[in-house]
């Protein structure tokens, strides 16, 4: 007997000002909770919802200095929302938007918040992909069997809706859905394994790059590689640079030029076994050539 399809659902975004860059008030049908998200330009607007008078769990999202990985992020749990986040905007610099999860019928309490809190900094240290700003963080609060699996099914709602707004951080490079099937490629130097997903192109672990470049490659392709170079992700192996650990780059094009080492039509470069281009591909997804 075959296994339930997973049903589609329903997820809510109003806007609370009438403008896109103002709250958004983020609601999915059949659920409890509530995410409010707001641009530190609309700071004063967060802070009046009368949502945040109950405890929740709260992200600060900004872009790191060197823009590799290119965001920043803050997890953090109070009871007391309005005034944490008042802290925040006082002092600290970083971000540019803040999401904040609640609940609408009051049953999240403090054991709630911070189990949730410690379980998504774990997942953003484990998929690496961003900067966490959090320092020491402790182990999971004692939670009765019924409490763990109530914080469980919250923290899966959460994370179904931070990508819808925007956010990458919890899901490993590789836990990512695929939209195409595991792609080569091959050049001086160079041998390469990647596949595109929602989120941008995954170049896997131990992908070998080429370590000189060409003087006609863009100048963001060097930046790319020197700061892949400065994090670890890049490790000098003789003639190529290796690949430490899955990378999600913007783009097929800009995965090839930094393994690659020159600018490269990624639609092209990147191939299947059987040689069949990613473009190949993706052509035939939309029923003919174009």
């Amino acid at each position: 007997m075959e296994a339930p399809k997973a049903l589609g659902t329903s997820i809510r975004i109003f806007l609370a000002d009438g403008e896109a860059d103002g709250v958004w008030v983020v609601e999915k049908s059949n659920w409890t909770g509530k995410a409010l998200m707001a641009p530190r330009t609309r700071y004063r607007d967060l802070r009046a919802r009368p949502d945040l008078d109950g405890p929740g769990v709260y992200l600060l999202v900004g872009p790191t200095e060197s823009g590799l990985p290119p965001s920043r992020v803050y997890i953090g749990e109070t009871d007391d929302l309005p005034g944490r986040l008042d802290n925040h905007n006082n002092n600290k610099d970083f971000w540019n938007r803040a999401i904040v999860f609640t609940s609408k019928d009051a049953n999240l309490n403090k054991a709630h918040i911070r189990y949730l809190e410690v379980r998504l900094i774990g997942l953003a240290k484990a998929a690496n992909r961003a900067e966490l700003d959090n320092g020491n963080v402790g182990s999971l609060p004692p939670l009765s069997e019924p409490d763990i699996a109530e914080a469980e099914a919250f923290l899966a709602e959460m994370l179904l809706i931070y990508p819808v707004l925007g956010v990458q951080v919890f899901q490993k490079a590789e836990e990512q859905p695929s939209s195409s099937v595991r792609l080569h490629l091959s050049g001086k130097d160079t041998k390469a394994e990647g596949t595109e997903t929602a989120d941008g192109f995954v170049v896997y672990a131990g992908s070998l790059a080429r370590a000189a470049e060409v003087p006609s490659i863009h100048g963001y392709g060097t930046q790319l590689r020197a700061a892949l170079l400065e994090k670890g992700l890049f490790v000098e192996a003789g003639k190529h640079l290796r690949l430490t650990e899955d990378y999600v780059f913007a783009s097929p094009s800009t995965a090839a030029m930094v393994m690659l080492g020159r600018t490269s039509n990624g639609r092209v470069e990147w191939k299947t076994a059987d040689g069949q281009t990613l473009k190949e591909l993706q052509t035939a997804d939309s029923g003919g050539e174009q």
